[in-house]
């Protein structure tokens, strides 16, 4: 969806996004501690194991079927809605909350324990 911003003679474009947080202030940035779960973001972006975790999680929602399903949900709902009618917010507002609470317990705790073995071996 864009919102168009008009400030004098010239017209802005600005992408709304899905639940984006606000922009925070540059100042605001300056004066704070990271919290624990941005030093392990940043830990896990730098070891690569970030990237890891992603291609095991793709790996295994394919291998579950939890993909084919996503995308049956996805067809459902362009058939309903008529092809020329959806967008990419839309199946996204459809899919996610039905896409979150379908992952497999399993993979969710394979993931969690790589993650906790990543931490138990990186000194934080």
């Amino acid at each position: 969806m864009l919102i168009w911003l008009l400030s004098g003679p010239e017209v802005r474009f600005w992408r709304a996004s899905i639940k984006r947080p606000p922009t925070p202030d540059a100042e605001d940035e300056t004066d704070r501690e990271p919290t624990i779960q941005e030093i392990i973001n940043i830990k896990l972006i730098e070891s690569g194991e970030k990237e890891r975790l992603k291609e095991l999680l793709r790996e295994r929602l394919i291998e579950c079927g939890w993909r084919d399903e996503m995308k049956a949900i996805c067809r459902a709902h362009a058939r309903k809605k008529g092809r020329n009618n959806v967008t990419v917010d839309d199946l996204v507002h459809v899919i996610t909350p039905k896409g979150r609470a379908s992952v497999p317990d399993s993979v969710k705790a394979e993931l969690l324990q790589r993650i906790r073995s990543f931490l138990s071996s990186t000194a934080l």
